[in-house]
């Protein structure tokens, strides 16, 4: 018993495909759709064209078929997803200037003491790492020295430097 290949209705919508794909996988997609119906592959054929198992093949395909029909939602675009952002790129952009005024007169900031003001404003938990990152991915980054130590003296410290031979 021959079986068929599905999906005659979104036939249009995968050669759409085929002309404007961007990527390997929309490419592939389309290939997965198109094969069996104009040039009358077989599964096995197909997979083989497209580079991939039978099996994900017939995946590609059934998916393809079921969001051109309006029963699957389409896949979110990976180009402007950030997994498990605290805030979208604008408002991350504002937060440092908000947050981290003394550093634009010349102030020091100790990235530390600034996270709980960090998190108010954004409203989320983050990890300290994660604010690192967000700083350094907006531009700033470490130009002074730690602050000294507050049980450091300051008199030994000086007297030290002064008695320390010049490499």
């Amino acid at each position: 018993m021959v079986r068929y290949a599905s999906g005659k209705k979104c036939i249009e919508v995968a050669r759409q495909l085929l002309k404007s794909a961007r990527t390997a996988d929309e490419l592939r997609t389309a290939q997965a759709v198109l094969l069996p119906l104009e040039m009358g592959l077989n599964p096995e054929q197909t997979a083989m064209i497209i580079g991939r198992s039978r099996g994900a093949t017939c995946s590609i395909r059934t998916r393809f078929v079921k969001i051109s029909a309006g029963n699957l939602p389409a896949p979110r675009s990976k180009r402007s997803l950030r997994n498990r952002a605290k805030a979208d790129l604008v408002r991350e952009r504002a937060v440092p200037d908000e947050v981290l005024s003394t550093a634009a007169t010349g102030g020091v900031v100790v990235v530390p003491q600034a996270k709980p003001q960090v998190e108010a404003l954004l409203g989320k938990t983050m990890a300290l790492s994660t604010l690192y990152r967000m700083l350094a991915r907006h531009g700033w980054r470490k130009l002074a020295p730690d602050t000294q130590h507050p049980q450091g003296d300051h008199e030994v410290r000086e007297a030290w430097k002064k008695n320390s031979q010049a490499n």
